[in-house]
């Protein structure tokens, strides 16, 4: 029993870690896919995107960054740290039948294109959180 207590504990020191790794996690993916030498959207769509979540903001909501969730998992029901893992609870995305009704920038085409990015982004965000999960595991 004290295995299976030593293990929950893990899981709950590594949960507290969890926020600080994402924020350093979303900046490194950010700078990485849309500022970098290949940005993954065009000025353009970026620019859009940017005016999406200002407009997101001002009617109320959280806007576009920074609403994606990430939690860690437990495979094995948290018996292992080799099990442990990271998982992107919620992706963020725009839509054009939302608030943002009136947004003639934002046709089919463009709406797809900037929420493949906002996928390719999380999963990004996933993969380094993940890396930090690693590393911490590995501290010992």
């Amino acid at each position: 029993m004290a295995d299976a207590s030593a293990s929950r504990q893990l899981v709950r020191e590594v949960r507290s870690q969890l926020d600080g790794w994402t924020d350093r996690a979303r900046v490194e993916a950010y700078d990485e896919l849309f500022e970098g030498d290949d940005p993954i959207l065009s000025e353009e769509e970026l620019r859009l995107l940017d005016a999406v979540d200002s407009r997101l903001e001002r009617h109320g909501g959280d806007g576009v960054w920074g609403t994606d969730r990430y939690g860690i998992q437990a495979a094995d029901g948290g018996r292992s740290t080799d099990a442990l893992g990271v998982v992107c609870v919620y992706h963020p995305q725009v839509t054009s039948d939302s608030v943002l009704r009136g947004m003639d920038d934002l046709d089919d085409e463009t709406e797809e294109r900037i929420n493949a990015a906002l996928w390719t982004y999380a999963e990004r965000v996933t993969e380094l959180v993940e890396d930090a999960l690693d590393e911490y595991l590995d501290r010992d």
